[in-house]
């Protein structure tokens, strides 16, 4: 891994789903939308066979689980409890009928190609593919006041800044940071409250007015930051937040230090990923960035089926590190970032400028 930093023939040999050619077997890929171990690979296996099944029998579920959660009752993502059993659902109504037909010829064949357990409305949906099909992809845009609004920015020209400190990352999760097994915090770390940063000064937060309606997101989402850096390097992060009412839920007593004490204003992470800055022309090579020059980052953020409901805010938060579960960028271009020395770790100044969005596939 050190000495090959790059996305090189080192690891284009171990790319195995390029082997992937007709499905002739049944296949029952299973996602969760908060796997926080491996959040893409089921969706890109699916995604390839895609590609040659003539007879129909590649098929998806995900649901609101962590890696592998759906082996449980599964009514509850993390902290937040919704009282459907999602992952018992699952096995005995998708993957048991599943098997059933397609091992020992019993019941009927399965007639959905999607099912998603959707978060925010707990309910299963079928669809007859995946992305599903009816969605209108829809800009959220981050505005320079801190806001977010369905409509465009009228001066594109205005930023907000941060100054990231490779010797300061934000944390991937609140401290003290518990280790990783067996720990509930690594578990549901992508699931967790964003409070503990959302006021950090090299944390941007944009926040929407709350709904006056449901707003069902279904498919693809992705960011594009119109952003720059002093450095020669750097990393992006963006979270698509759904931030819960102030009156979520009626006052509960408490022991002392429980966590969290109320649900009331959790900030729910919805989607969250990183784009490294060296790599946004190539994965194969690394090429500095220009200092201070706003461009185009994209962040894809994967495949979601999330209802923000009515009364609810969004909230968009922008860093530069997530550390420890993204190595810190130490923001002068370096050859390799593994071997990097201390030196190299410096200070840089982001700027977030007109244009940035959320692109939300919007279900009507």
């Amino acid at each position: 891994m050190i000495e090959h930093p790059d996305y090189d023939d080192f690891w284009k040999r171990q790319r195995w789903t390029e082997k992937l050619g007709r499905t002739t077997v049944p296949t029952l890929h299973v996602a969760g939308f908060w796997d926080q171990e491996d959040p893409l690979g089921t969706w890109k296996i699916y995604e390839k066979m895609e590609t040659q099944d003539p007879d129909g029998l590649n098929m998806i579920v995900a649901g609101p689980w962590a890696h592998g959660t759906w082996r449980s009752p599964g009514s509850d993502v993390g902290y937040i409890k919704h009282g459907k059993e999602s992952g018992t659902e699952f096995m005995r109504d998708i993957e048991a009928p599943f098997f059933a037909y397609w091992l020992h010829g019993k019941g009927t064949k399965p007639a959905f190609e999607a099912r998603m357990f959707q978060s925010g409305s707990w309910e299963w949906k079928s669809y007859p593919k995946w992305p599903a099909p009816g969605a209108t992809l829809t800009n959220l845009y981050l505005q320079s006041d801190g806001t977010l609004s369905f409509t465009a920015p009228a001066d594109a020209g205005q930023c907000r800044e941060y100054v990231s400190d490779p010797a300061n990352p934000v944390p991937f999760r609140e401290r003290p940071i518990s280790r990783t097994y067996p720990s509930q915090e690594w578990r549901w770390w992508e699931a967790a409250d964003q409070r503990f940063v959302d006021h950090r000064p090299d944390v941007l937060s944009y926040t929407s007015t709350p709904l006056e309606a449901d707003l069902t997101v279904t498919g693809e989402v992705a960011a594009k930051l119109m952003a720059s850096t002093s450095g020669t390097d750097s990393d992006f992060v963006v979270k698509l937040i759904d931030v819960l009412p102030d009156d979520y839920e009626p006052f509960r007593p408490g022991a002392l230090g429980e966590y969290p004490r109320t649900m009331n204003g959790y900030q729910f992470p919805i989607a969250m990923e990183v784009r490294r800055g060296r790599y946004l022309q190539s994965f194969e090579k690394a090429t500095p960035l220009t200092p201070n020059q706003v461009i185009a980052w994209g962040v894809p953020l994967r495949s979601h089926d999330h209802v923000f409901k009515k009364g609810h805010r969004i909230m968009v938060q922008v860093q530069s590190s997530w550390f420890p579960v993204i190595d810190r960028n130490p923001q002068k271009f370096v050859p390799n970032i593994y071997k990097a020395a201390p030196e190299d770790f410096v200070k840089a100044t982001q700027r977030v400028c007109g244009g940035s969005l959320i692109a939300l596939p919007v279900v009507k």
